[in-house]
């Protein structure tokens, strides 16, 4: 399965490739393991995202350049929500939450891949095993925000409301932010998967 986030005007701009750990009436939980292959969008002279500035991004050749995941991560994604939530494993032990706050994922499968697709959002939570919380990359976020003929956010307010709103359901331990799936532990019958699946780069699903 694969994780595909999407940028302006559809552009593709990351996909991780895993393995299903559950997919139930809360959501769907997703495998990232340590070693996996993950393909990003950076500049087409090899300059990855962060090294462009962005107000130059629009008219930047793009390309997807392939590297290797680090660290694993349990991938939470709760169906119709403006968020997913990343398990964060360290020689199998959970360690921390991080919040993505992005478009809710939409699925889909044609019978030979299956995968979701979203647009990410820049501001971020991280979230500690006691439950302490602080924001993550708020300078990104308002820098992007200045340039709104490049950038792929159109809504600041319902963006910050989403993440007031997981900070709530954080501050009150609540699922999923109850322990729930903190003792996960993979397959062991699962690999890493070292390269990207045919039909990876397909169109994005709406």
């Amino acid at each position: 399965m694969v994780r595909r986030q999407f940028q302006r005007d559809d552009l593709l701009a990351r996909v991780w490739v895993g393995h299903v750990a559950a997919d139930d009436d809360r959501g769907l939980w997703m495998w990232i393991a340590a070693g996996s292959a993950y393909v990003d969008v950076g500049a087409a002279d090899g300059r990855r995202f962060r090294d462009v500035p962005f107000a130059d991004w629009g008219r930047t050749d793009k390309a997807l350049h392939p590297y290797v995941w680090r660290g694993d991560r349990l991938m939470f994604h709760p169906p119709g929500e403006a968020y997913s939530v990343w398990f964060y494993f360290t020689d199998g032990r959970f360690e921390r939450w991080y919040v993505n706050l992005e478009d809710p994922a939409v699925r889909w499968d044609d019978g030979s891949l299956a995968g979701i697709d979203t647009i990410d959002h820049d501001l971020d939570i991280v979230v500690e095993s006691d439950r302490s919380w602080r924001w993550k990359d708020v300078d990104e976020f308002a820098a992007h925000l200045a340039h709104p003929d490049v950038y792929w956010v159109d809504d600041e307010s319902a963006v910050r409301a989403e993440g007031e709103r997981v900070v709530k359901l954080i501050e009150a331990g609540a699922f999923p932010f109850d322990g729930t799936r903190t003792e996960f532990r993979p397959d062991p019958s699962w690999t890493a998967p070292t390269a990207m699946p045919a039909g990876f780069d397909r169109p994005r699903v709406r």
